[in-house]
């Protein structure tokens, strides 16, 4: 349900068009979100309403991340096609890792150095740089730097799985996004849009509203109670293949957008190695990878006559 309701996002955002200043679209993102949490998490969570002295600075960190993260996706969703954004969004789980070495201390072993070598392949074949959406695809790629903070830090503050907090969460990041509202101007929110292949018009503010609400509001919900039933990283090893393949898809029904061959091949190694990255950070070290890397990275044997097994087999 979470991947299937962020696949949405470029729908929705596309879909309302220049309809609403993109900038203005972030803030009714949130606004939206904030209202479907405020219905539905007193039911899960009764003190959804109470926060620590010691969570305002977490509050305010995290609601900034969001806001930011949340503006960077919609603006990439609006001047790039669907799949370019999720796939060069994957990216995140790679700046996890950098960030968790950076500012968490983890170390950084062969396999991580042959995964990134995988992805920065993909990256090439991808070519964002090229074509009409390289400015699209470039924020794309930073709003995935940006997510790993918001993901590192929730980690470092032991919030990755704290429901009644994502309320106040999207509360500072409406602050933090309301002066749009005065800047760029409300938009066009009661108008209609005409779809003359179905024969219907539809008011922008019904794409807003889902905007807000299914593609935000429920999939930050849920991913909350996810994390208290799953590790985060198996969620990530779903999220990230099930996300980009979904998105995609929608972006084919609904706009008939088709990814370029280079741009397949390239989501191919990025997704792959974006799940390889998130698998092995899971914990577990005995996957079949890490026992190929070790066979072609292991010290070579002494001469036979002087290896002491084939000694003693030899004696035997």
């Amino acid at each position: 349900m979470v991947t299937l309701a962020e696949a949405t996002i470029g729908v929705f955002v596309k879909l309302v068009g220049d309809s609403v200043p993109i900038f203005t679209l972030n803030f009714y993102r949130v606004f939206f979100a904030f209202l479907f949490l405020l219905l539905v998490v007193p039911f899960i969570d009764k003190k959804f309403w109470k926060i620590d002295k010691g969570d305002i600075k977490s509050v305010l960190i995290i609601g900034a991340l969001i806001a930011l993260q949340i503006s960077f996706f919609n603006i990439a969703m609006s001047m790039a096609p669907i799949a370019n954004v999720v796939i060069f969004w994957s990216v995140a789980p790679f700046f996890v890792f950098i960030f968790s070495t950076l500012f968490l201390k983890e170390k950084v072993k062969k396999e991580h150095v042959f995964i990134f070598l995988i992805a920065f392949i993909g990256i090439l074949i991808a070519k964002p740089l090229s074509g009409g959406n390289a400015l699209g695809n470039i924020i794309a790629l930073a709003d995935g730097a940006i997510y790993a903070a918001l993901v590192t830090y929730m980690r470092h503050e032991g919030k990755t799985d704290s429901v009644n907090h994502v309320s106040w969460y999207m509360f500072m990041a409406c602050i933090y996004l309301s002066p749009a509202l005065f800047i760029f101007g409300s938009g066009d929110i009661t108008g209609f849009i005409s779809y003359q292949s179905l024969g219907i018009q539809v008011p922008v503010i019904v794409w807003i509203v889902c905007l807000g609400m299914i593609s935000t509001g429920v999939a930050y919900f849920f991913i909350s109670l996810v994390l208290k039933k799953i590790n985060a990283s198996v969620y990530s090893l779903v999220d990230i293949i099930v996300s980009p393949i979904v998105a995609a898809f929608f972006g084919y029904l609904v706009f008939n957008e088709i990814p370029g061959i280079n741009m397949a091949y390239g989501a191919a190694l990025l997704l792959l190695s974006g799940f390889w990255l998130s698998n092995y950070m899971s914990g577990r070290k005995s996957h079949w990878y890490t026992r190929l890397l070790n066979r072609f990275t292991k010290k070579e044997l002494p001469a036979e006559g002087k290896n002491p097994l084939v000694e003693n087999k030899q004696i035997k």
